[in-house]
C-alpha cells in the first residue's frame, strides 16, 4: 500500500458545513483528491482534551454537537461512520511502546472537529473513524512526539487527519465580515506558511515566541496542536504543502496542509 500523507485542516465553523459560499467549504469538498482513499481516520481534534492521550474505542461513535446558539438543522446533522476499536488497539500499543500513558475510551463520539470536515470531505461517512485526544497543557513538542509515535500508521492505511484552526480568536472576529482581512492575523499565516514549507521544525514547536502576534493568534494553544502531530508523523525534512488559504470573519485563518 502506497504511504498516506498526514493532512492539518483548519475547521472553522460549525456552520461551514452548512455554508458552500465559503471558500473553505469549496476546498474541502474536493480534498479528498489530494490524497488515496484510507481504510481508516485517525482524527486528532482540537475540541477533545484530556490530562493523558486517550483514543476512542467505540464501534459505533455518535455525532457531539458540542457547540451552542446554532440553528436547528446543525443539531440535525449525523456523521454515522463506523468506529474502528482493533485499531485503536494498535494506536495504543504505538503510545505504549514510545513511552506515553494511554487509554482506550470505549464511549467517545466524533466531536464537530472530526467530524464536521469529513461531512464535506467524505460525505458517504464510508471510512471507520477514530480520535486521538489532546493534552493541551503539554505544548507543541508533546504533540510532535505523538506524532512520530504514530508514524507507522501511514503504511498501514491509516489517514492522520489534524483538525484544528490555522489562527483561533474568538474574541477577535469580525462576525459581520465586513473588515478585510485583520493584518496581524495575515502575517501569522504567513509566518507559519514560511515556516512549515522550509520545514523549520524547531521555529514552529517555539511558534509562542517566535511567530509574530502568536497570543493573538492563538490565546491557548489547543487549535494549533493538531498540526503537530500531522508534523511529527511526517517525513522528516519534507516541506508541507499548503492545500488551501482563506479567511473567514476576518481573522480565521482557514489554511490546509498536506505533510508527505
Amino acid at each position: 500500500m502506497t504511504k498516506l500523507p498526514t493532512v492539518f485542516v483548519s475547521h472553522g465553523s460549525p456552520m461551514l458545513t452548512l455554508e458552500p459560499q465559503h471558500a473553505a467549504h469549496q476546498f474541502l469538498r474536493q480534498a479528498a483528491s489530494h490524497w488515496s482513499r484510507p481504510k481508516a481516520i485517525l482524527a486528532v481534534s482540537a475540541h477533545w482534551e484530556t490530562a493523558e492521550p486517550e483514543i476512542s474505542a467505540t464501534a459505533r461513535p455518535e455525532t457531539i454537537h458540542d457547540f451552542y446558539g446554532f440553528p436547528p438543522a446543525l443539531y440535525q446533522m449525523r456523521y454515522p461512520a463506523a468506529g474502528a476499536p482493533d485499531l485503536a488497539a494498535r494506536i495504543k500499543t504505538l503510545l505504549d511502546q514510545a513511552g506515553f500513558r494511554s487509554t482506550l475510551d470505549p464511549e467517545r463520539g466524533l466531536d464537530h472537529g472530526a467530524w464536521s470536515p469529513l461531512t464535506l470531505i467524505y460525505p458517504d461517512a464510508g471510512i471507520p473513524v477514530l480520535q486521538l485526544s489532546l493534552q493541551s497543557q503539554l505544548g507543541p513538542a508533546h504533540h510532535v512526539a505523538l506524532g512520530r509515535a504514530l508514524a507507522p500508521l501511514r503504511d498501514e492505511g491509516v489517514l492522520i487527519f489534524a483538525s484544528g484552526s490555522l489562527t483561533h480568536n474568538l474574541r477577535l472576529l469580525d462576525w459581520r465580515g465586513q473588515s478585510g482581512v485583520m493584518p496581524w492575523a495575515q502575517e501569522f499565516a504567513d509566518w507559519m506558511h514560511d515556516r512549515l514549507t522550509s520545514r523549520d521544525d524547531a521555529a514552529l514547536i517555539d511558534y509562542r515566541r517566535q511567530a509574530p502576534h502568536a497570543v493573538a493568534a492563538h490565546p491557548t494553544d489547543e487549535h494549533l496542536l493538531p498540526i503537530f502531530v500531522a508534523l511529527g508523523a511526517a517525513t522528516p525534512e519534507k516541506p508541507a504543502e499548503r492545500l488551501h488559504a482563506s479567511f473567514t470573519m476576518g481573522s480565521l485563518a482557514m489554511d490546509s496542509y498536506l505533510f508527505a
